[in-house]
């Protein structure tokens, strides 16, 4: 690896498979050889595990929007500090289920929060770190939710399908004004299908199209 680790963020909206993905793609570059750190947002970290229970937590229903948005970005800034930073000063590899665009996402678009003040809020929240590449799994609301609350929905879950629609919508804005940085993948197929569009799409990433390449003959 580089002196400098990738960085890499899954996103998209719920029922869409991120965290599937996830772990096929972080076994995938295991087995070619790179030391990876799988991560989560909300959480990754013991203090962002307590706010992510809170956050998701269906009693919490009377949680203000911009309480909401301070949480999120309070369990970030102790998760880049404890856990990303430290790892891509290694070299290593980072991978990460949500980040800012997220935020941006469900707190901007879905809540109606003002968008440059979340921005300003990612900016401090992560001391700037961008991602090297952002998979963004694209799926339609009616099908994602109906895939994540087989076992009941969680607060943001329950949210009506306007809510999600606007999140969805707030997510392919994000990709169409950062095309390099994004990777947009229909999630609606099926897991193996998803998987092989995945690896496609992190090979944008030269020094990942070397390693896979590699591993492939």
């Amino acid at each position: 690896m580089s002196a400098r680790g990738l960085f890499i963020t899954f996103e998209g909206g719920e029922g869409c498979g991120k965290s599937t993905q996830l772990r096929l793609l972080a076994d995938v570059l295991e087995r070619a050889g790179l030391a990876v750190e799988s991560l989560r947002e909300p959480g990754g970290t013991r203090l962002g595990e307590i706010v992510r229970g809170a956050l998701l937590d269906p009693d919490h229903i009377e949680l203000d929007a911009r309480a909401e948005l301070l949480l999120y970005e309070a369990s970030r800034a102790q998760l880049v500090s404890e856990r990303i930073r430290p790892t891509m000063v290694t070299g290593d590899a980072v991978l990460c289920d949500r980040f800012t665009d997220s935020t941006i996402a469900y707190q901007g678009y879905g809540r109606g929060l003002p968008l440059d003040e979340i921005a300003s809020l990612n900016d401090t929240a992560t001391g700037g770190l961008v991602p090297d590449l952002t998979l963004l799994l694209d799926i339609e609301p009616t099908l994602g939710l109906a895939r994540a609350t087989g076992g009941g929905a969680d607060r943001l879950e329950a949210e009506d399908h306007s809510f999600h629609d606007r999140v969805r919508q707030g997510f392919l804005m994000l990709a169409a004004d950062e095309p390099q940085r994004f990777a947009v993948i229909d999630a609606s197929r099926t897991v193996d299908e998803v998987h092989a569009a995945v690896l496609y799409a992190v090979k944008r990433v030269p020094v990942l199209a070397v390693l896979l390449r590699e591993g492939e003959r």
